[in-house]
């Protein structure tokens, strides 16, 4: 038996063959209660890693190990898992193809502002901030170089509409600055 590669999965699992499935009808469309369960990310330094996504992100270690770290907000088993199972990984050099970045839904504006002075505090970066009419964003990149995006999703009621009612998604300024202040001044 091969040995277990997380990409994988378990070497004695079973997977079917696309003879095996070929005279299946499925709905062509995903169900729509999908949603993303988490991100893994191979990275160069774990503790480093854990230490941005724990003290400065929020999240909560759920399991560790001398090569990975699963992370979570709330109960939840892991919105983000850190892994150093590969010893030969590079940081990509820009402009490389492969995850431009992942996004952290936070449940409020209050939320958000914490993470961003957290950020700040530890004297990290921030790369923009976006207002996209279904969310507001802000982005920065992980000691890695993974690209984050922190949002807040609108009520899909508030969404833009194009002429048909598609969502009409934009790219306007966010004052992050007034939206810090305002939530942190309230709290």
């Amino acid at each position: 038996m091969a040995p277990n590669d997380p990409l994988r999965g378990h070497p004695a699992s079973r997977l079917p063959t696309a003879g095996e499935v070929a005279g299946l009808v499925t709905d062509p469309a995903i169900n729509a209660g999908t949603d993303v369960g988490h991100v893994n990310l191979t990275v160069t330094d774990l503790e480093r890693a854990v230490v941005f996504y724990r003290d400065l992100i929020g999240l909560r270690v759920t399991q560790r190990d001398a090569q990975s770290a699963f992370l979570a907000a709330g109960d939840y088993h892991h919105h983000v898992a850190l892994n150093t199972w590969d010893p030969h990984v590079r940081i990509p050099p820009p402009h490389a193809a492969g995850l431009h970045h992942f996004a952290l839904r936070l449940p409020d504006a209050a939320a958000l502002a914490a993470v961003v002075v957290r950020i700040l505090r530890a004297g990290h970066d921030l790369l923009g901030a976006t207002d996209h009419g279904v969310n507001l964003a802000m982005y920065l990149r992980d000691p890695d170089g993974n690209g984050l995006e922190l949002m807040l999703d609108r009520p899909s009621a508030d969404w833009p509409r194009d002429a048909e009612g598609g969502i009409a998604m934009r790219v306007d300024p966010l004052d992050l600055r007034a939206l810090v202040a305002e939530e942190l001044r309230s709290a």
